[in-house]
């Protein structure tokens, strides 16, 4: 029996782990069709993507900006302040259950063409190798080499460039939060000069290098739960990668053949070759013929190779291909099904509501918060409620807001923001606020709107308090008390 043979990938055990429990390395060969052409032209752009974002302008600030620092969050545009993040819940599960929309009609697209450790891994990294080391069969001859100069050139070359590779994207990706005008700034000084930034860049390029030089597939196997949750999102009628198996079997090398009525061959054999060729190039090393399975990412490498092959043998396209397990056991292919109109249901129901939320944000924001310690004060000229106004101005221009206090209580006075006050792009200020009513009119608690107006714009944010005070009945005009005395 050939090596082959005994290598052969089985559902049984994952095939990156070899029948003695070592790793086993995959050196998936380079393969050339039409699906690989629109991957490597996704991944360009998806990649081009990544770099451009933190370069782009809008609104004075890059187009994707996440300032941690100043508590900012700059979108395409939009920005958010801390108090505004929870709009992104409807967001991020719009963002999710259209990934499960997309599974169930197309099975793991997204990890075999847009996932960030297919684009980097498949399109850039393993391109590397195979331009320093050679296509899979020399790979797999240098790894059995004894070290010798040629080994020792290669490799250090190659870990050089993925190491570099690997800086550059750890930080691209530090960009996002601290931009790149300051990025450039921080690269020209001393890292002693901002230790945190310089770790968490030292930190990411590590984890990247180890990633793409050595673990690599083990991500989407081990830690990656998307693949595991395929299985509950898709059904017999989603597409996915398959092998049509009534069409390629028996499958044989073509030679048994026997005459039919009309003089011509009729071979035995079904149209799979059993040439391996799907096996070589897959990125995880699995059998496509041996089902759908967990290590499959959709990324149709098998496709194409099969494809290429059937042209060799003069068969038509298709053994392999994008279709759904129905549609390869030759039964009907459903595209409207119940699960699919749940999941654009949730999916458009999050879409919308973060869409109706972000109508209803402000270009700035009012915080307010009682002051700790006791909820009021008495004294001679009444009833104290003391709170702290958090005041940001959201956008990059200056802004003036105004604070008033709206109530039903005409003796309601208020100390503090007497004035308009100017706020620079992006600042916030916090400053106490007094509300003060004379005891005679306070007959329990009520309820206080705080109005702040912001110019130009001309926009209101309001928050609702409750002034609070001493038991009514204990409030006497001939009795002066103090706070220790109300209790």
């Amino acid at each position: 029996m050939s090596n082959r043979r005994r290598s052969e990938p089985s559902r049984e055990s994952v095939t990156t782990i070899a029948q003695d429990g070592s790793r086993n390395f995959l050196h998936p060969a380079d393969v050339r069709g039409r699906f690989t052409l629109w991957r490597r032209i996704s991944a360009i752009f998806l990649i081009l993507v990544y770099v451009l974002l933190p370069w782009i302008p809008i609104n004075g600030y890059p187009a994707v900006f996440l300032d941690l620092t100043s508590r900012r969050f700059h979108l395409f545009g939009l920005t958010l302040a801390a108090e505004d993040l929870w709009i992104l819940f409807f967001f991020i599960t719009g963002l999710g259950f259209l990934l499960f929309f997309v599974t169930s009609l197309f099975g793991r697209l997204w990890c075999g063409w847009a996932c960030p450790q297919t684009v980097f891994l498949e399109h850039v990294f393993r391109r590397i190798e195979r331009w320093i080391e050679g296509p899979a069969r020399k790979q797999k001859e240098l790894d059995q080499m004894e070290w010798c100069p040629e080994k020792l050139a290669k490799r250090v070359t190659k870990h050089v460039i993925f190491i570099l590779l690997a800086a550059m994207i750890a930080h691209i990706f530090l960009a996002y939060f601290v931009s790149m005008d300051a990025l450039f700034g921080w690269i020209s000084e001393s890292p002693a000069a901002h230790p945190k930034a310089f770790a968490f860049m030292l930190f990411m390029t590590g984890v990247l290098y180890f990633n793409f030089s050595w673990f690599r597939e083990q991500l989407c196997l081990i830690i990656c739960p998307y693949g595991r949750l395929q299985s509950a999102l898709i059904d017999d009628d989603s597409v996915v990668i398959g092998y049509d198996e009534i069409r390629g079997e028996p499958r044989g090398r073509r030679k048994n053949a026997t005459s039919n009525d009309k003089g011509g061959s009729v071979f035995k054999e079904g149209d799979c070759i059993d040439c391996y060729r799907c096996v070589e190039v897959c990125p995880t090393g699995i059998d496509i013929r041996q089902g759908l399975q967990m290590e499959c990412i959709g990324c149709s490498n098998c496709v194409d190779a099969c494809d290429e092959v059937m042209d060799k043998i003069g068969r038509p396209h298709g053994l392999v291909r994008y279709d759904s397990l129905n549609g390869l056991r030759g039964k009907k292919h459903r595209i409207l099904r119940p699960r699919l109109f749940l999941y654009f249901a949730l999916m458009s129901f999050g879409i919308a509501a973060f869409a109706v939320s972000v109508t209803q944000l402000k270009p700035g924001n009012l915080g307010v918060a009682r002051m700790t310690g006791t909820p009021f004060f008495l004294s001679e000229d009444g009833i104290r409620n003391q709170f702290n106004l958090r005041l940001i101005n959201k956008r990059n221009r200056p802004a003036t807001f105004t604070v008033r206090a709206v109530s039903d209580e005409e003796t309601l006075s208020t100390a503090g923001f007497e004035n308009a006050v100017t706020l620079a792009p992006m600042e916030e200020i916090v400053r106490p606020y007094v509300l003060l009513l004379p005891k005679a009119d306070y007959s329990g608690p009520f309820p206080v709107t705080l109005e702040v107006t912001g110019q130009p714009g001309d926009f209101t944010v309001s928050r609702e308090v409750e002034f609070l005070g001493p038991d009514p009945r204990l409030l006497r005009d001939d009795i002066e008390m103090t706070f220790g005395e109300s209790r």
